[in-house]
């Protein structure tokens, strides 16, 4: 019998591959986001962020680490929680913006009357079923000379056998929930950018980002659902970097910005 595989808990022995997944995947997140603000001339501190699907709001951490003022928002209650409990364990950061943390779905986040610099949409695009309306409300949030950020799932035969076969199938790999990714969430770079011009977005990147070496990657989620390892051992182990002029196999991040 494998371990119990539940998201966004803090029971001992379970497995929440989504908090095993914004670990692996918060260095290239912050990476892309930095280098596309240098790039842009657009300086983080003093900006206003909205992280989108924030779980135990590690990014919005790493956000505010860089002096912006962010709003974490999830779905899920016990993610909003979970992340209340890590911002007060880990204790205020010299320098760091603040973090305000919400619970709101991305297809509704409420928020009336918000606008944002900066907006991150982190497992999300690939969750949805309602990517059209997620994206309608992050253009109503996004200010004038803004920045969208997102990073999801292509939808590849690669992909299939890793999001909905390893991840959330096969025993001894198996980290997710049945059904919490589907063939038909996963969405194309195409998909995307046609998405968020329909809402007056125009994508301006795509970077492909991978684990330096896939079986390293096999191997430290086999491991951990041993429990050989612990979920902060996962991300040194799988090595995820990005990769600029890649095709984007299995993940990719983005940027888009006001028409």
């Amino acid at each position: 019998m494998g371990p119990i595989i539940e998201l966004d808990s803090r029971a001992a022995g379970v497995v929440d591959g989504r908090h095993v997944r914004a670990l692996t995947f918060q260095d290239v997140r912050l990476e892309y986001a930095r280098s596309v603000l240098r790039r842009l001339g657009i300086e983080p501190a003093g900006r206003d962020a909205l992280v989108v699907g924030s779980g135990r709001g590690l990014l919005a951490r790493g956000l505010a680490g860089l002096g912006m003022g962010v709003v974490a928002l999830d779905p899920s209650p016990a993610a909003t929680a979970l992340a209340r409990e890590a911002e007060a364990a880990t204790g205020a950061v010299p320098g760091a913006g603040t973090v305000e943390y919400v619970t709101a779905p991305a297809e509704d986040p409420g928020l009336a009357g918000a606008s944002f610099d900066v907006l991150f949409y982190t497992d999300t695009f690939e969750i949805t079923d309602d990517l059209e309306g997620a994206v309608m409300h992050a253009a109503g949030l996004l200010r004038p000379g803004g920045v969208l950020f997102y990073d999801t799932v292509n939808r590849t035969p690669v992909s299939r056998l890793i999001y909905l076969g390893a991840f959330q199938a096969l025993p001894r790999t198996r980290i997710m929930p049945r059904g919490r990714y589907t063939a038909a969430r996963l969405r194309t770079p195409a998909e995307v950018a046609a998405a968020l011009a329909a809402h007056g977005l125009r994508n301006e990147d795509v970077c492909s980002f991978k684990p330096a070496n896939v079986l390293d990657l096999v191997r430290a989620t086999a491991a951990l659902r041993k429990g050989e390892i612990g979920d902060e051992a996962v991300p040194a182990l799988a090595g995820f970097v990005l990769e600029p002029e890649g095709k984007p196999i299995v993940t990719y991040l983005g940027y888009a910005r006001p028409a």
